[in-house]
């Protein structure tokens, strides 16, 4: 189940670091240019909580990868910043084509992670 976590964790990570990146340059650029920021106004609607949603671009994926890589050796520290990964992108960005399968995998990871009671070496995390 550890390596299962790992493997989702990590492949959640790269897809909610390309959503991040292109939510990131999405405001930037919105924010340097007036005229584009009113015709997107216009057509989706004011975009609120940029502050957030940047924030929000950095950290999800950081924590992703950080469970990822800590669900072998202290699972439940993986299992829980990988749940709070998952929603993170989820308030962050909502449920949609291109967060579903990073919001999917992030969660499953973390439960598998969570799950993993014992763990393989003599060192427990619980």
């Amino acid at each position: 189940m550890r390596n299962a976590a790992l493997i989702l964790g990590i492949i959640g990570g790269i897809i909610a670091m390309l959503v991040g990146f292109f939510n990131f340059g999405y405001t930037e650029v919105l924010d340097r240019n007036a005229e584009i920021n009113q015709f997107a106004s216009d057509v989706w609607g004011p975009l609120e909580n940029r502050e957030f949603l940047r924030i929000a671009s950095f950290l999800a994926p950081l924590l992703a990868l950080a469970g990822a890589a800590m669900a072998k050796v202290r699972a439940l520290w993986g299992g829980v910043l990988m749940l709070v990964a998952g929603v993170l992108v989820y308030f962050a960005f909502g449920f949609g084509a291109f967060t579903m399968f990073p919001i999917g995998f992030l969660i499953v990871g973390g439960i598998l992670a969570i799950a993993a009671g014992k763990p393989d070496e003599p060192v427990a995390h619980f």
